[in-house]
Parts: structure tokens; sequence; C-alpha cells
């Protein structure tokens, strides 16, 4: 297992190999027929084996609950008679063998070697050694802070009823639907596809748009009560015992762009714009003598975007370290950079970031609150101040209709196979995303790749340790006396993360700090 001679084969390895390193076994030298798949046909398929049998090898497959039964009366595998597990493992063995010869000679083939073997394969044993890691988490701070939100959640409550004149469940649709439309008699901005009344978050948004104040209130009790439900109480059962810290799973091959998805918890989600979001980040903490540093890149998508759409105007703001969204406003809304105000420069940065989502005049207007033709106004003359993105979206589209894909920087291949539907909703889906992936998947392929160099210099000390990865940001634990030595590395690695095989015409760059708990050094 140790010899990096002997090709080991798995499907998701990182798996397998994590249950190794919990006896001293370090696995050197593995394929993942998993992450062969994921390179191969992002946006096409699945990849879990018993999708893949089915599509390449045409053969149905054994399921793990026709082994260990399923619901009261499922059993462990230690407890499977040996002649089912024996059948059940040796397929495995034999599926994998084959699928692996289908995607060694498809990655040849198709030329997605780089992708395969620099980036994911050998991004295996850093996001292994992160899981390992883990955070350390305080949990009585945790609990103080949901006997916090309970007491705020029953005064929204309180507020709800008086203000709506009855009590009823605030978290079922239909009494929800019932008090708002029936008995309010508040006009139901649309219907679900059921044709009940939806109280869904853009519709309650709407509401309050329009100045109703329960639907605000309602607005604050579900953010309030989803953050006690998903990450207060829920974060406190994933703590481990005997290492007082949560440790995360990471998906390597769940997204069509290539960014990592974090499950059991999920740590990426925790909002970050709410002052409730960022107290929850007060809860993950250092060991003792150690500090929490964040390294977070700047405006990575956008400069990606000034880079793949050759828009000067961007490029240069990059290079001569100017603010983007001054910029931006200062263009289209036709001021001088002296005058561009807070307000417009909030403006510009909405429709930088929403350009890159392909955010419509009706999204904008949402989002800013204006109305749709100012919205509609602010969106034309961006496209005609920087005239190189329209013509980089168009060119994106009409290149994914013709191949079926789009392809990052470094040549890692998202699909879109819908992008010709009939059906409009849909093919603007598909589009949208086809112009976003290549931005998006550009930007993912960077952190990955700075991940591994980092990954490479840290391994063999115990002085630093990367913990977690949230989209564009990386999060370490660093012995206190060593900051400046590996804060100096980690930026160094991840501004040039894409040296010596490719280069942006803009830097990249990194904003970092330190600090008692994560909240703090973002």
């Amino acid at each position: 297992m140790e010899d990096s001679s002997i090709i080991k084969i798995g499907h998701n390895i990182k798996y397998d190999n994590a249950i190794l390193m919990k006896y001293g076994v370090g696995v050197i030298g593995c394929d993942d027929t998993m992450l062969m798949s994921f390179i191969s046909d992002a946006g096409i398929n699945r990849h879990g084996m018993d999708d893949l049998a089915k599509i390449h090898l045409n053969k149905e497959t054994i399921k793990y609950k026709e082994v260990v039964g399923s619901g009261k009366s499922q059993i462990t595998f230690d407890k499977v008679d040996l002649k089912n597990a024996l059948k059940y493992a040796a397929e495995d063995a034999d599926i994998t063998y084959k699928l692996y010869l289908f995607f060694k000679k498809r990655i040849n083939h198709e030329k997605n070697n780089y992708i395969y073997s620099n980036i994911e394969k050998p991004l295996i044993d850093c996001i292994q050694t992160m899981e390992l890691n883990g955070i350390k988490v305080d949990k009585e701070y945790l609990k103080k802070l949901s006997t916090d939100f309970s007491k705020r959640i029953l005064k929204l409550e309180s507020k709800i009823y008086k203000d709506t004149g009855t009590e009823f469940n605030i978290a079922s649709p239909k009494q929800l639907s019932d008090v708002l439309f029936d008995k309010l008699k508040l006009k139901p901005p649309k219907k679900t596809r059921t044709g009940e009344k939806s109280t869904g978050i853009d519709v309650l948004e709407d509401l309050a748009y329009g100045g109703n104040k329960v639907a605000e209130t309602i607005i604050e009790w579900r953010q309030l009560s989803k953050l006690k439900n998903t990450y207060t109480e829920a974060l406190q059962t994933h703590i481990i015992k005997s290492t007082g810290r949560i440790h995360t799973s990471y998906a390597m091959a769940s997204t069509s762009t290539g960014r990592l998805a974090s499950s059991d918890p999920n740590l990426q989600n925790i909002p970050i714009r709410t002052k409730e979001g960022r107290s929850i980040r007060k809860a993950f903490i250092p060991d003792k003598g150690q500090t929490i540093f964040a390294a977070d890149y700047s405006q990575i998508e956008l400069r990606v975007l000034a880079h793949m759409a050759d828009v000067s105007q961007l490029k240069d703001a990059f290079n001569n370290n100017e603010d983007i969204h001054q910029l931006t406003a200062s263009e289209i809304f036709n001021v001088k950079h002296k005058d561009v105000s807070k307000d417009l420069r909030r403006k510009a940065k909405a429709v930088n970031f929403g350009i890159i989502y392909g955010i419509s005049a009706f999204g904008l207007a949402k989002q800013l609150s204006i109305s749709n033709y100012e919205a509609s106004d602010f969106i034309k003359e961006y496209f005609k101040k920087f005239s190189g993105i329209k013509e980089y979206m168009e060119n994106t589209k009409e290149f994914c209709r013709k191949n079926g894909y789009v392809e990052t920087l470094c040549g890692r291949k998202c699909f879109f196979p819908r992008i010709k539907d009939k059906n409009f909703a849909l093919r603007s889906f598909q589009e949208r995303a086809a112009i976003n992936a290549p931005i998006q998947g550009t930007a993912a392929d960077i952190i990955k790749l700075a991940m591994i160099k980092i990954n490479d210099k840290i391994k063999a000390t115990n002085e630093c340790k990367m913990l977690l990865q949230v989209h564009d940001e990386l999060i370490f634990e660093i012995k206190n006396d060593k900051l400046k030595k590996y804060r100096k590395i980690i930026v160094a690695e991840m501004e040039n993360a894409l040296k010596p095989k490719f280069d942006l015409s803009v830097p990249l760059s990194v904003d970092s700090n330190n600090a008692n708990n994560w909240s703090d050094a973002h």
C-alpha cells in the first residue's frame, strides 16, 4: 500500500484511505475511477459506481442494501454472511478495475490528463489530511448561542401571533398561507406547482418589500430558526468526543464546475453577511498556543472574468490595484472616480457579481430595491462600457451549443447537455450556467492547485495545519510563533497557484488575517 510503484485503484479511494490511515497505513500511488469519471463527464451523469457500471459496462450491480438490508432490519457489514460479502466485495473490485481501463483510455484520448494528474489526483491526499485534522469547536459557546436564539425565536413568534391575531404553526406552509392570504387578505404573488399559494422566501421578500411588517418578522423568524436547527444545535452533535473537533467530509465529484462540497456537517454555507452567521463562526477556535489563520482570494471570479473576456479596463484596474467596484460605478453611472458615493459603489458591486451569474434585470431590481427599468438600464450600460464581457458571453454560449461543454483556463470540461432544450426556462438556465462555469471552474482549479502546493510544504510538520476550504477561502491552524513563516508561504502559494503552467493577465490577490476564532480571522 505504501509502495508508490504499485498502483492502487479505488472508487472514491479517499474513503478507503481514511480507514487505512486509522491503522497507520498511508496509501501512496492511487488512481480513482470516481474522479476519472468526474473529469470526463461533469454535468452529464452522476459518478457512483452503480451508475457508472450501468452506463459504461451495461451491468446491474449488487446494491449495498441488498447485502445489509434497510430500515430496522439493516445489519452492519461485519454481520453479513461471508459468501454474500465475498460476492459484493469481489464485484466492487472487478467493476472498479473495468472502469479504470475504460476511463484511462478515454482520458488519454480526450486529453484530460492535466486536470486528473495535476489537480484531482494529488488533491486526494490534501483533502484526506484536512478531514483528519478537523477543526476545534467551543461546545459551551454553541449551547449559549442556541439558548439566545431560542429566546429571540419565542419573541418573534409572539410578535407574529399578535400582528396576525391568531396562533398557528409558522413552520407549516399550509397554515402560514391560510393566515397570510385568507385571514389577512394579502395578495399572493404566485402559486406552487400544486396550485397552493406559495409562502417561499421570494414571496415573503416581495411582501416585505411592499411594506408588510408581518412578512418581515416571518423572514427573521425563519432565518433564526434555520441557524439554530442547522448550526447551533446540529454542530454540537458532530463534535467528536475524543478530539473536541468537527471533521467535515468533502465531496470531490459533486459539482459540474469542480468546486468542492462539504457535508456531515456542511461548513461552507454558514452565512457570513449577517451578525448571527458571524456569531456561529466564533465557535470555531484553535488549540492552545495556536491561532486561526484565514486566507481569502480577493474578487477572484472578477479577475478571471477580466482575463477570459479580455476586458482592458478591468485588467488595467486590477493591475493598478484600483477599486474595481468604484471603477464600474464611475463607468456605468458616468461620474468621476472621486465622486462615486457608497450607494453607487454598492450598486456597481451588485452588477459586477450579478453579471458573472447571469443576473436578470428583475433579479438586480429586487436585489437593489429599484425598478426593473432602472436595473435594465444599469445592465445595458455595463455591457456598453465593458463590451468584451457581452462578446465573451455570446461566444461562450455559442461554443457550448456547438460542443456541449465549456472549458476552464486549465482545461476542465463542464458539460451542459440541455443547452439546446426546447423548454425556454431550462435552456436559459443552462446558458447562464455555461457562461459562469469557465469563471467559477477556473477559480475552483486555482484554489485546488494552491491547496496541493501548500499541502506539500506543510505536511511534514505539525506547526501548520490546513483545516477547511470554503469556496475562495482556506482556513489554517498555526502555532503562534510560526505565524509569520507560514503566512508568507500560504499567501505566496495562493497568489502563484497557476504558475508555471498557466498565467493570468491580472494578478491574484489574497486577503489574510489571524485571530482566536474563525469569525474574527475573516
